[in-house]
């Protein structure tokens, strides 16, 4: 490939003025190329648009970009744009992203390996991310794998190629979007990209996420001889079906070509795959009115993390799911690795939230104040093993307030900072703005 720009070569900011060194040629893709660069002595992305790419309206719409602002941290935002003497159209710097942050294709492709934990807190920022970026009047017009990023470790996500992003209904839009990732009526040419279309976007996102696969490829995709513009047409925009819909089993995935779908499926709970159903089904039939909204997978997320439980024989990671445990009269079935009965642990009950108390359980301020939205500053209860029996297991009190318990029995004591209160089926711990019940 020729490049744009050159080792070492010198392009100058707009709006401060500054010198920007090109490093390192990072990739390529259809409206220009990345560079890694030096701005102000610290490391930065540098994107340099094709000719044929770096239109004014281009220019004007990363110009509003710039303007508006990062919506939070996750963006990798255009900080400025940047011209070069002698060099067709222009570029802009943004920040760079740290090598430790891998692809969804990685993801898909069992490069990168993620626990259920990781990606429930992914899909919680990428939620969290959309709901700020549409809060600001804004359209990413894009959501796909191949623009989000995240830790495999720790599930933080980030969010590349933001000089896309668009006013709702005022900007022309520069791309329509990535194949399979689309709305159907965008598909179809009904509909141009908006929030409506981001949030199908994002559902599409999250079922390869958590199912690593495509929620519309199942057997419908099997019948096509040749999967070509008529085709995908049809199987994305004119006559899409939810591989799992309750009401039409014409698109099931078939064992043999769609195994992750069919693996991952019955592994999450109830209220999980509902979202999803109602994503696929109503999202689809009614785009006004039917799609799932960020914050309902917000809080789903959240909600997800805190049904993780392990299975004592093997480790495993599995979801506590009230709907079935109900269903089949109090028993927690059998971990999908080992096929092993499971154990429940102690479980936190706050209001309507239940938090599995697991070996590695922490509590954050969201838990116990619902003043505290989402609140992952800094944990203000964890669970401890105690010093000299380690069968005895306790919550320790990592806040500056004092806690009020009480015992089944009725026994009342203070739980200062730094000490412990021991799991005990029935009491009950006063946080100071919610109080929790302990459960088994």
């Amino acid at each position: 490939m020729n490049q744009i720009l050159k080792l070492g070569q010198v392009v100058k900011t707009e709006t401060t003025k500054k010198d920007a060194r090109v490093d390192s040629f990072l990739g390529g893709g259809g409206q220009g190329e990345v560079y890694r660069a030096t701005f102000d002595g610290a490391p930065v992305a540098l994107k340099w648009y094709f000719p044929q790419t770096g239109s004014r309206d281009q220019r004007g719409a990363l110009e509003l970009v710039v303007k508006k602002g990062a919506p939070d941290s996750r963006f990798l935002w255009p900080i400025e744009l940047a011209t070069a003497r002698g060099v067709p159209a222009f570029g802009y710097i943004m920040p760079l992203r740290p090598a430790n942050y891998k692809s969804i294709v990685d993801l898909m492709k069992r490069r990168a390996e993620p626990t259920f934990r990781a990606l429930a807190t992914a899909g919680f920022q990428l939620a969290d991310s959309f709901l700020q970026l549409h809060a600001k009047g804004l359209c990413y017009r894009d959501i796909s794998f191949g623009n989000v990023f995240f830790d495999p470790k720790s599930g933080d996500v980030l969010i590349a190629d933001n000089d896309n992003v668009g006013v709702e209904g005022a900007t022309r839009a520069g791309v329509l979007g990535t194949p399979r990732f689309m709305a159907p009526e965008v598909v179809r040419g009904d509909a141009m990209p908006s929030t409506q279309t981001d949030l199908f976007s994002l559902a599409v996102l999250l079922f390869y996420m958590l199912m690593v696969h495509h929620p519309l490829e199942g057997h419908k995709e099997l019948d096509i001889k040749c999967l070509d513009l008529p085709a995908m047409n049809k199987l994305y925009g004119t006559e899409p079906v939810f591989i799992f819909d309750p009401q039409d089993a014409s698109n099931r995935p078939e064992p043999g070509y769609h195994d992750n779908a069919i693996a991952f499926w019955p592994i999450y709970p109830q209220f999980i795959r509902d979202l999803f159903t109602k994503a696929f089904t109503d999202g689809i039939r009614d785009p006004q009115h039917g799609r799932v909204r960020e914050s309902e997978w917000r809080a789903a997320m959240i909600r997800l993390r805190d049904s993780i439980l392990y299975c004592g024989n093997c480790g495993a990671e599995n979801f506590y799911d009230a709907d079935t445990l109900k269903a089949s009269g109090g028993q927690p079935g059998v971990c999908w690795s080992c096929g092993k009965s499971l154990a429940l642990p102690f479980r936190l009950q706050v209001n309507r939230n239940t938090i599995m108390l697991n070996y590695d359980t922490q509590l954050y301020p969201h838990h116990v104040d619902d003043n505290r939205l989402y609140d992952f500053s800094a944990p203000l209860a964890e669970i401890t093993r105690h010093p000299t029996n380690p069968n005895v297991w306790g919550l320790k009190n990592l806040s500056s307030g004092k806690w009020v318990t009480t015992t089944a029995e009725g026994v009342v004591h203070d739980v200062e900072p730094g000490r412990s209160v021991s799991l005990a089926p029935g009491t009950r711990i006063n946080f100071g703005k919610a109080e929790g019940e302990v459960r088994l």
